[in-house]
C-alpha cells in the first residue's frame, strides 16, 4: 500500500503525538504508592489525579476540536503537543498533593484536544483503503507510549524519582519541529475553508441519537482501557510483591502485546467491518482473565498481560476509523474526540473505584481489576452490536456527508 512523502509524515506525526501523549500520562500510573509517601496519603487520594486528568480531557477536546476545525489540524496539533509537554514537566515541582491534582488537571485539558485532532488529521489524508490499517496504527500509540513510559520507570526511576520522572516529560515538545517543518494541513480541510460550516449545537442537535451512543460506547472502552491498565502496576508492586524492574518488563510486555492487537484488528476490520472486529477482539478478554488476575508467577502473569493487552487494544484499534467515519464531515476534528473524552468523564473514576474496592476486600486488586474488565467486554461487544457503521465512507469536511 503506497503513502506519498507528505502522507507518511501525517501518519508518523499524529502517531506520535498520541504516543507522546500516552508516554506522559502513564508515567504516572507507576508512581502513585511512592507520590502518595511523600506527600503522606494513601494511594486512593493520589488516584485522583488520574481521575481529574480524565475528567477534565473532554474540555481539551471540545476546545482544541473546535480550534482545529477552524483555524486547521496542524497548528492546534502543535499547540497541543506543547500544552501536555510543558504541563508534565511542572508537575514534577508540584510542592505537595493539591498543586499536583490541579496541574494534572490542566494536562487533561491538553491531553483531551491531542487524540481527536491528530486523528482527524490522518484519517483526512490517506486513502481510503489504508484507514484500518492507520486506524491499528495510531491506536498503537498509546500503548506503545505505555511501553515508554515502562522503560523509563525501569531504566531511570529508581536514581530519579518520581519528580525527576516527571520531568523527563517534557521531551515530546521536540515534535512540534517535526510537525512544523514536514507535516502539512488536512487536504479535505484545506479544500473546505471557503464552505459554509454548520455550527456545533446545531450539527449535535442533528446526530444526537449518534452523540448519544457514540458516548455510551467510549465510556465502555474507556473502563476496558484503563481499568486494565491504570492500576495494574499497583497490583503488581502491592499485592504481588514484584520489584520495581519485574514490573517494567511485565509492562514492557503487555504493551507488546497491545501494539500487536491494535495492529492486527485495525487491518482485520477492513475486512469483516469495524463492528465485528470490536466484539471479537472485546470477547476475546474473557478466557485470558483467570490468567491475568489470579496468576501468582511473574511469567505467568506477564503470558496473561500480554494476551489481555492483545484484546483490549485490539478492540481500541478499530475506534480512530469507526469514530471518523460516523463523525459529521464538518466536526471532524471535534466529535470523535468530544464523545472519546466524554466517555472517559464517565469512566474517570475507575481508577479510584478500584482502589477503593481492592482496599475494602483486604487489598484484593486481583478481583476489583477482573470484575471490572469482564464486566465491560461483554458490555463492548453488546453496545457495538447494535450500532451503526459506515465502513468507507467518504471524509468530506464541510457539510453533511
Amino acid at each position: 500500500m503506497a503513502f506519498t512523502r507528505e502522507q507518511r509524515h501525517v501518519v508518523v506525526a499524529s502517531f506520535l503525538g498520541w504516543t507522546l501523549d500516552a508516554f506522559d500520562f502513564f508515567l504516572m500510573v507507576f508512581m502513585l504508592k511512592d507520590i502518595a509517601r511523600d506527600f503522606g496519603t494513601e494511594v486512593t487520594r493520589v488516584t485522583l489525579a488520574i481521575l481529574l486528568t480524565l475528567a477534565l480531557r473532554p474540555i481539551g477536546a471540545l476546545l482544541f476540536g473546535r480550534i482545529a476545525d477552524r483555524f486547521g489540524r496542524r497548528p492546534t496539533l502543535m499547540v497541543n503537543v506543547l500544552l501536555y509537554s510543558a504541563l508534565e514537566f511542572a508537575s514534577g515541582f508540584a510542592p505537595g498533593l493539591w498543586s499536583l491534582l490541579a496541574i494534572r488537571a490542566l494536562f487533561g485539558v491538553a491531553m483531551g484536544g491531542e487524540w481527536g485532532v491528530g486523528s482527524a488529521l490522518a484519517m483526512e489524508s490517506i486513502p481510503v483503503r489504508s484507514r484500518g490499517l492507520i486506524s491499528g496504527l495510531l491506536q498503537a500509540g498509546y500503548p506503545t507510549g505505555y511501553l515508554l513510559a515502562s522503560a523509563v520507570f525501569g531504566l531511570l526511576y529508581d536514581r530519579i524519582g518520581w519528580r525527576g520522572m516527571f520531568m523527563v516529560g517534557i521531551a515530546p515538545a521536540l515534535l512540534v519541529l517535526y510537525i512544523r517543518r514536514n507535516v502539512p494541513e488536512s487536504p479535505a480541510w484545506g479544500a473546505a475553508r471557503t464552505a459554509e460550516r454548520t455550527g456545533l449545537t446545531r450539527s449535535i442537535r442533528r446526530e444526537w441519537k449518534l452523540a448519544l451512543y457514540t458516548v455510551v460506547l467510549m465510556t465502555c472502552f474507556n473502563s476496558f482501557s484503563h481499568g486494565t491498565q491504570d492500576l495494574y502496576p499497583t497490583f503488581l508492586l502491592v499485592q504481588r510483591g514484584f520489584s520495581t524492574h519485574t514490573v517494567s518488563l511485565i509492562a514492557i510486555t503487555y504493551n507488546v502485546g497491545a501494539i500487536l492487537g491494535g495492529l492486527a484488528f485495525g487491518a482485520f476490520s477492513e475486512r469483516i467491518g469495524r463492528r465485528r472486529a470490536i466484539a471479537l477482539a472485546a470477547l476475546l478478554a474473557l478466557p485470558v482473565l483467570p490468567l491475568w488476575a489470579f496468576s501468582t508467577t511473574a511469567v505467568s502473569l506477564a503470558i496473561g498481560a500480554f494476551l489481555m493487552q492483545v484484546a483490549v487494544q485490539g478492540a481500541w484499534g478499530v475506534v480512530p476509523a469507526h469514530l471518523n467515519e460516523l463523525s459529521p464531515g464538518e466536526l471532524r476534528a471535534t466529535f470523535p474526540g468530544l464523545v472519546y473524552q466524554l466517555g472517559n468523564l464517565i469512566a474517570a473514576g475507575n481508577g479510584t473505584f478500584q482502589a477503593a474496592f481492592a482496599k475494602a476486600h483486604g487489598g484484593n486488586y486481583a478481583l476489583s481489576l477482573a470484575l471490572l474488565t469482564g464486566t465491560v467486554a461483554v458490555l463492548i461487544a453488546v453496545v457495538v452490536s447494535v450500532g451503526p457503521e459506515r465502513l468507507g465512507t467518504s471524509m468530506a469536511v464541510g457539510g453533511t456527508e
